[in-house]
């Protein structure tokens, strides 16, 4: 695969994709993207309600992000998202937009040639117990702590042919960015 255009930064709620994404593009140079900026007024009227997100909250929201990533992309931007992307269909909207939606048939759009994004997915993982201690020290965000379960429910963490890398929370801040940068340099 040739080097990545954006690197997607993603993992639960409290897993630090914000802080890493944010000081990865710094240290990079790249533009920086909050998915969580891009979320509609209803989609986050229902996390503050505690009321879990679905596929039909999430698929327009992702093609938007979609389109955000390509278009700095082909304009010869590298960028950083930080997102959930909690499952594989996720962060393949993410690369392909409304192309990598499922069909509610259930068949692929094969027969369409999307327009990719070349990304690399950086899945920030932890504990439970770990992830959930963060978000009670988090103040001000509109995901309430309640809702972990169903992110944890919900995670399909990245698997092969998936271009990802791995990266324990429980590492330090300075070790999480040491390990993406050695990766990049090798692509």
């Amino acid at each position: 695969m040739a080097a990545p255009g954006a690197l997607l930064v993603m993992g639960v709620s409290g897993s630090g994709k914000s802080t890493v994404g944010a000081l990865l593009a710094s240290e990079l140079g790249w533009k920086f993207y909050d998915a969580d900026d891009y979320h509609p007024k209803e989609n986050r009227m229902k996390m503050e309600k505690g009321i879990p997100l679905n596929d039909q909250d999430r698929i327009p929201w992702l093609c938007n992000l979609h389109d955000i990533l390509l278009r700095d992309v082909t304009s010869g931007q590298h960028v950083v998202l930080a997102c959930s992307a909690l499952k594989k269909t996720y962060r393949d909207i993410l690369i392909r937009g409304k192309n990598g939606a499922p069909l509610k048939s259930g068949k692929s759009r094969e027969e369409e040639k999307p327009a990719e994004v070349q990304l690399l997915v950086v899945h920030l993982s932890g504990s439970f117990e770990v992830i959930s201690g963060r978000l009670h020290q988090r103040k001000e965000h509109f995901m309430p702590p309640a809702l972990l379960q169903s992110q944890f429910d919900t995670l399909e963490p990245p698997s092969p042919p998936e271009n990802f890398i791995q990266i324990s929370v429980d590492k330090s801040l300075s070790e999480i960015i040491a390990v993406i940068m050695e990766t990049l340099k090798m692509k």
